[in-house]
């Protein structure tokens, strides 16, 4: 029977190397039919080890499920369908969607849908970092790295929302996923019973997933989301912790979440490889390969010096071009080229609402005292690609603060129509692509 194991990192988030006790988990235990047969809130990694131990159990398939904000949901439009093809076109169809440089991100391929092929995005060193974190355990495997929120149960034509003590995560239709705080929820309720100019008016379903006590701690919020429109909101109460719910969701396919583990991040499957037997025979064929490849080896030194060399020629050519360009290297000099293509011909923006609204938000939260940093009102105008936020606080600089930091980001930021009053200041944000 084949167990599988979903674990949900609490925070703060140990060093695995340094102080692998130190982190604590959520779990969950489900066998081949999706009950669950053991679960943990707060416990350590020799906890769980334990109890699977105990239980005789071995080669467990173990789930591990992260922040959803560490992962970016992204689209690839991409004609090929050939496996190979799709691969060497992903990163230049999301490179303009991803605010960093697309060689330090770590690419997930997803289903495809009408809007193209959904894409997980995540910085390589924090790959690195879950997948250390979630290897090596006792009497299970790593099987899947999957973004939190991704497995939430999606609801048909609308967004589906988890509470999660101080946080919420949320899920489209479609499937991009996204974590913001609870008390936000109004807000960002509001935005979606804005319908896009050119759509039909219609209700958006809205289902909402949480203990008793947490639905009753965010009446407030529920109730604005109710009032917000066309929205129409169901709640749907769940008796356990919300880890519960997203093992049950992707055991039922309720979801289609992105597994991180893919490429150099790909798992073996743990099974005895059928070639066992051929073992004489690839010796042989090792001993043949080894002569094939030093002669390779000559053929490949010699032409690499001629590709070296025309390399350094288009680089020679490039830096006459754009001699302030230092981040521009022979390994990415194509790929800069087409983007700027690309940017020139379509002439628009490359962020859409989603993509905005979550880096605005984060950015929000980093800002010294926000509680006196307040959104007046959000509109996004997608011919424009701009997101829209007439802003109020204390002082000019916590809104010049929320504009730098979405600047670091490599987002374009600007502030105007800024009014100054005795109880603070006003002014309108604008963010775009960049």
């Amino acid at each position: 029977m084949s167990y599988r194991l979903y674990v949900r990192p609490l925070p703060p988030f140990a060093d695995p190397d340094q102080s692998p006790d130190a982190q604590l988990y959520n779990w969950v235990l489900h066998d081949a039919s999706g009950d669950s047969q053991a679960r943990g809130t707060g416990d350590t990694r020799s906890v769980i080890e334990q109890t699977l131990s105990q239980n005789n159990l071995d080669n467990v398939l173990l789930n591990g499920l992260i922040p959803g904000d560490e992962a970016l949901f992204c689209l690839a439009d991409i004609p090929a369908k050939q496996a190979r093809f799709i691969q060497q076109a992903l990163p230049y169809a999301v490179e303009e969607q991803i605010a960093q440089d697309i060689d330090s991100v770590h690419l997930a391929l997803g289903g495809h849908g009408d809007n193209g092929y959904r894409v997980a995005a995540i910085d390589r060193a924090r790959m690195s970092g879950w997948v250390d974190l979630f290897s090596g355990w006792d009497h299970s495997r790593l099987y899947a790295i999957y973004p939190d929120a991704a497995l939430l149960p999606v609801t048909g034509g609308g967004w589906s929302i988890c509470l999660d003590g101080d946080n919420a995560m949320l899920i489209s239709d479609r499937g991009e996923w996204l974590s913001i705080q609870s008390r936000n929820l109004g807000m960002f309720g509001h935005t979606l019973a804005m319908p896009p100019a050119e759509d039909v008016v219609a209700e958006v379903p809205v289902t909402i997933y949480g203990t008793e006590v947490e639905l009753e701690q965010q009446q407030s919020a529920i109730s604005e989301l109710r009032s917000a429109g066309r929205l129409t909101v169901r709640l749907e109460t769940i008796e356990l912790m919300p880890l519960e719910l997203l093992a049950h969701a992707h055991h039922h396919h309720l979801s289609q979440p992105i597994n991180l583990c893919q490429g150099n991040y790909g798992v073996k499957s743990g099974k005895s490889s059928p070639l066992l037997a051929w073992k004489p025979l690839i010796a042989v064929a090792s001993v043949w390969f080894v002569i094939q490849l030093g002669v390779e080896i000559g053929l490949g030194y010699y032409h690499q010096q001629h590709a070296d060399e025309t390399r350094e020629q288009a680089m020679a050519i490039y830096r006459t071009a754009f001699p302030d360009d230092a981040r521009t290297h022979a390994g990415n000099v194509r790929r800069v080229i087409e983007g700027q293509l690309r940017t020139i011909g379509s002439g628009g923006p490359s962020a859409d609402f989603v993509t905005l609204m979550k880096y605005t938000g984060d950015q929000y939260t980093r800002v010294p005292q926000n509680q006196s940093l307040t959104f007046n009102s959000i509109n996004y105008s997608r011919s424009r690609g701009e997101l829209v936020v007439d802003l109020r606080a204390d002082s000019y600089d916590r809104m010049s603060a929320l504009r730098s930091g979405l600047s670091k980001q490599g987002l374009e930021a600007q502030i105007g129509s800024v009014v100054n009053e005795s109880s603070g200041a006003r002014g309108r944000l604008t963010v775009s692509g960049g």
